[in-house]
């Protein structure tokens, strides 16, 4: 008989995109204990017997077997209902128990009661045994419930079952909130395993709903004792469907075990008995579903544009993603930087774009020898470049200050280095460490001071690591400026350069390049291009010797070479 049983009980997730509501399932069972069986069995026996007149009725003294009824028929023993999503289906003890008024308390209660009034006055119930408890009702005694009704291995719940145990239920208590005098004691140092249990619960939104069985000997019915839990099911609205135990789908039955001194075993199905739409429905809805998707991609489109966004002509814009991975080889813990973007001449940014920011305090970590501060700060900085003369480089980039400061217990800061960055001038990745320096007094009473308050010579203008752009000389001297080393900051740049010429030069390379196919042959194609390359080049090369000749020799060259071609 074991072999014949589903001990698969465990729960089954689905994913669906109709509404729950249209959710139909069919729950069955059935009383199959030894003594079921061997009426089962003594009646097919007197069956057998009816259609074949050879053999004799067996008989148990002088009385003659009757036939029992057919297994078809539902009795007692066996019960199957069609319930839907969130169905309400009264047990015997609430049958009775809503009847009167006077024990209806909340406003479900007395709305219950309406209801079994309703079925008095009307058909009655259509359930006896199988009852339902909606995601309203108070059903508490879940876990216990589910562990007493299916039977499985005989082992004891793991850690992560009890942690997770009450994770997509919904709280069903209420605590008033005591608006008096505070509590002495507002923090759990020493928190217990129950306090971390019941506290520590995400409350997911579920919905839930329990389809109950009352598995009571005849005549006994509506005993709180005697319910168990059938099936349970869950949803989050979003179309995630949860059922435990899983539906049958002709597999074996699960098999439920009663307690008490007489151990009665039944046997549960439970199918999925949801409608299945009509063809003319699912393309009417697919096509639905195309026209939405199409309007969204419309709707995207309109948003974005279909004209690719470029800066005006002789403009660059540059683009930088980066990120402040870690420094090392600072003296003090508890470090943060400050940095600050500085644009030459003929840069521009955005209206909003912040050319300035602060990193979180990071503590050290000892990797080797090094104690190293992993930031992993992200930043990002767009500029654009307007040359004032056509064909002229960039004379300048723009660069990034940065001031690495630590800060104690006692919130005392301290300068621990200046450096700075100049923006890559090639685009795609770069990975770059800065070495950074302080400036040094000389002296016992500057260290004293730096260890025990805090505090240490500052830079006025961060713009003085490198050159200052306030700077209008030609020699820049430091001489009796004292400076000490300090540690390293390391930077991750993603850097990117857009602009028209980039887009001139690729349809120049790409005409040339049609004229070279027009020629044919891969050998002849790259002998032509590189002649055109090396004719340019020489052009160029000409025209900037001519630029620095004087114009008297100029004059001579060409009357010389007019003279020779005549």
């Amino acid at each position: 008989m074991a072999d014949t049983w589903n001990t698969d009980t465990g729960e089954a997730i689905y994913r669906t995109r109709d509404v729950i509501k249209n959710m139909r399932i069919r729950v069955r069972i059935e009383r199959l204990t030894s003594t079921a069986s061997l009426s089962q069995h003594l009646q097919q026996q007197v069956l057998s017997q009816q259609h074949d007149p050879s053999k004799k009725k067996k008989k148990r003294g002088d009385i003659e077997l009757e036939p029992l009824a057919t297994p078809g028929q539902k009795g007692d023993n066996e019960e199957e209902l069609v319930i839907g999503w969130q169905e309400k289906l009264f047990s015997q003890y609430e049958y009775e128990l809503f009847q009167n008024e006077n024990a209806c308390q909340s406003h479900l209660e007395h709305q219950y009661h309406s209801e079994i009034k309703a079925l008095i006055r009307g058909k009655g119930r259509r359930n006896i045994r199988i009852f339902t408890y909606t995601d309203h009702d108070r059903y508490t005694n879940l876990l216990q419930c589910t562990e007493d009704a299916l039977t499985t291995s005989k082992s004891g719940p793991t850690l992560l079952a009890e942690r997770m145990a009450n994770v997509r239920h919904r709280r069903q208590e209420r605590h008033t909130i005591d608006m008096g005098l505070p509590k002495s004691k507002i923090i759990n140092w020493e928190p217990s395993e129950e306090f971390i249990r019941n506290t520590h619960v995400v409350n997911n939104t579920m919905q839930t709903m329990h389809i109950m069985g009352d598995l009571g000997p005849p005549g006994r019915l509506g005993e709180k004792q005697n319910e168990c839990l059938l099936l349970t099911i869950k949803t989050d609205g979003i179309g995630t469907v949860i059922v435990k135990p899983d539906f049958n789908r002709g597999k074996e039955p699960y098999r439920i075990i009663t307690e008490g001194d007489k151990k009665e075993v039944w046997c549960l199905r439970v199918d999925n008995a949801s409608e299945a739409m009509v063809k003319e429905d699912q393309d009417k809805e697919l096509h639905l579903y195309k026209d939405l998707y199409v309007q969204h991609k419309e709707y995207l489109n309109s948003l974005v544009g279909s004209d690719f966004e470029m800066p005006p002509l002789g403009t660059l814009r540059y683009v930088m993603n980066g990120e402040i991975v870690s420094s090392k080889g600072f003296e003090y813990d508890n470090l943060y930087i400050h940095f600050l973007m500085e644009l030459p001449n003929n840069w521009s940014s955005l209206p909003f774009q912040p050319l300035s920011g602060v990193t979180q305090t990071c503590r050290t970590k000892s990797v080797g020898k090094d104690d190293v501060a992993f930031f992993s700060f992200p930043f990002n900085f767009e500029a654009l470049y307007m040359s004032e003369k056509e064909n002229e480089g960039i004379p300048q980039w723009p660069v990034l200050y940065f001031k690495v400061l630590s800060l104690d217990f006692w919130q005392r800061y301290r300068t621990e280095g200046y450096g700075y960055l100049l923006f890559p001038a090639v685009p795609g990745t770069h990975t770059v460490t800065c070495h950074t320096w302080r400036p040094l007094q000389i002296g016992t009473v500057s260290a004293l001071r730096r260890f025990f308050i805090g505090g240490s010579p500052e830079l006025e203008d961060l713009s003085h690591v490198r050159i200052p752009s306030t700077f209008k000389g030609e020699r820049l001297s430091r001489f009796g400026f004292r400076t000490e080393s300090s540690g390293s900051v390391t930077f991750n740049l993603h850097c990117i350069q857009q602009a028209h010429a980039f887009v001139d030069a690729i349809v120049l390379k790409k005409r040339r390049q049609k004229v070279v196919d027009q020629l044919g042959g891969f050998s002849q194609q790259g002998a032509v291009y590189n002649i055109l390359e090396a004719f340019q080049r020489a052009r160029r090369k000409m025209q900037e010797a001519r630029e620095g000749l004087p114009q008297d020799l100029i004059n001579a060259t060409t009357e010389l070479k007019i003279e020779s071609t005549a």
